[in-house]
């Protein structure tokens, strides 16, 4: 039995932010749906995009891009909005994260994943799980009940 029987594997739903590569556990995500309107809630932080309607549901919608300090997320026919479960205080809530596009779902194993990086006490990344090694690129996984959660969001507002 070779040794690398024993480490498990994740699958990971991978997407683009500008030019970068990043993912989220499948476990966590529920559907991905091509860009549609969006209604602006007023008042809300500029990276809450607004709502979307799933199925008769209001489902608020994140972009990820100005989460992370990137630049506003250009509609193009890339464009998507993936469908995230995240565990808000102990409550499932459903919600919304644009991103440029949408790539694929890949395994990885426990051995192909590094620990996020360090980058001093003045800079947080507990939203970071890892970084994936896939080929010849880096991926960042992405803890999506910790970039979602309800403390960062009031923080930021």
């Amino acid at each position: 039995m070779a040794a690398d029987d024993h480490l498990e594997t994740r699958q990971f739903l991978t997407f683009v932010l500008e030019d970068e590569l990043f993912a989220l556990n499948i476990t966590s995500v529920r559907e991905v749906l091509e860009y549609t309107s969006i209604t602006r809630i007023p008042r809300t932080s500029e990276y809450m995009r607004g709502i979307i309607n799933v199925r008769g549901s209001a489902v608020p919608v994140i972009d990820l891009n100005l989460k992370f300090g990137r630049n506003r997320t250009v509609h193009s026919i890339n464009t998507s909005i993936i469908i995230v479960e995240v565990n808000l205080e102990g409550e499932l809530t459903t919600i919304g994260a644009l991103a440029d596009s949408v790539q694929e779902v890949f395994e990885l194993r426990d051995d192909q994943i590094d620990p996020p990086p360090r980058m001093g006490a003045s800079v947080k990344t507990d939203f970071i799980m890892g970084m994936g090694k896939h080929e010849d690129k880096f991926i960042m996984i992405l803890d999506a009940d910790k970039i979602f959660s309800i403390d960062e969001i009031a923080v930021l507002q």
